[in-house]
């Protein structure tokens, strides 16, 4: 249980410091223990105020065919950068919505390397 959450906040800590890198994003980051602190953050911010949001929003996100959690998903990435210094947005809300689905797919990818290499 808890190797597996260690696992899951450092991977997301390695996405982020890779999302930071594409640079055509607007997501920077200065350095890794600032990813680590991100990655922190956007957990428990996507845990509790993500579920709230999508709980309540579930009619939107329903009738948009789930394009609605891309906007929820944006905003918790947005407050996580407000939250943690040394993690900016360069182009406000478009840089917090390319991030959260660059973070996706990054994520996506490492998880399913480590599922692959039987480490999940």
């Amino acid at each position: 249980m808890i190797w597996g959450l260690i696992i899951t906040w450092v991977v997301t800590s390695i996405s982020l410091f890779i999302v930071s890198r594409l640079s055509f994003l607007g997501v920077e980051i200065d350095k890794f223990s600032t990813a680590l602190w991100s990655a922190i953050v956007f957990g428990v911010l996507n845990a509790t105020l993500g579920a709230v949001l999508k709980f309540l929003s579930f009619p939107f996100i329903f009738l948009s065919l789930g394009l609605f959690a891309l906007i929820i998903n944006a905003a918790i990435f947005a407050l996580a950068a407000a939250f943690v210094d040394g993690f900016t947005l360069r182009n406000g809300f478009w840089s917090a919505l390319l991030g959260s689905i660059a973070l996706s797919i990054v994520n996506g990818l490492c998880f399913g390397l480590l599922s692959q290499l039987g480490v999940l």
